[in-house]
């Protein structure tokens, strides 16, 4: 995609936000998939019992919308989620098929090799359910020495799964709570 390209449709993308952002300031009265369709001037999506409500309801954004990026198709995850520590996360994301073909898919591998690895499986689940301490990670079952559980600790921390906060307090950032749950999800046979 030439760069003129990805700049017009950058502001689309701009324009569609602060439109949905106006809508929010507005009116507190309206669901949020409310204002995002709204702002995005089509009608709000239909509630139905169909068990493809979420892929019905992208393929009729992809038709109302403008047909320059959606033709191919696109990817959306998202998720409501409530932590064992009662921290709530809300979250979604989407994606053209056709960026995700233009770009390197070797770029992820980093990603995913930090979990790849059992023991930091089990570092991050742990941490989502509240230990937030090496010292803490440690009582553990199977995780290793304390030496090793950093080196683990510092794997997840260099591929954004976890960020310090505080004197040697680890957790997952808010925006990645529901792409590694998707992740999980997805690696499940």
């Amino acid at each position: 995609m030439e760069l003129e390209e990805r700049v017009v449709a950058l502001e689309r993308r701009i324009a569609a936000l602060e439109s949905a952002a106006e809508a929010a300031a507005g009116s507190g009265a309206e669901s949020a998939a409310d204002r995002g369709s709204q702002a995005a001037g089509r009608p709000a999506p239909e509630v139905t019992d169909s068990p493809l409500w979420a892929l019905e309801s992208l393929k009729a954004q992809l038709a109302a919308g403008p047909g320059d990026r959606g033709e191919d198709g696109a990817v959306v995850f998202t998720g409501t989620v409530r932590l064992p520590t009662d921290e709530r996360y809300e979250w979604q994301f989407g994606a053209f098929t056709g960026q995700l073909f233009e770009e390197e898919w070797a770029d992820a591998a980093e990603s995913f090799a930090a979990l790849g690895h059992p023991v930091r499986l089990r570092l991050l689940r742990a941490i989502l359910g509240g230990r937030r301490t090496a010292a803490e990670l440690a009582e553990l079952q199977e995780t290793g020495t304390t030496g090793q559980i950093y080196h683990h600790l510092r794997q997840l921390t260099g591929a954004g799964w976890l960020k310090t906060v505080g004197r040697g307090r680890y957790e997952v950032p808010g925006a990645r709570v529901v792409p590694l749950l998707v992740v999980l999800t997805a690696a499940r046979p």
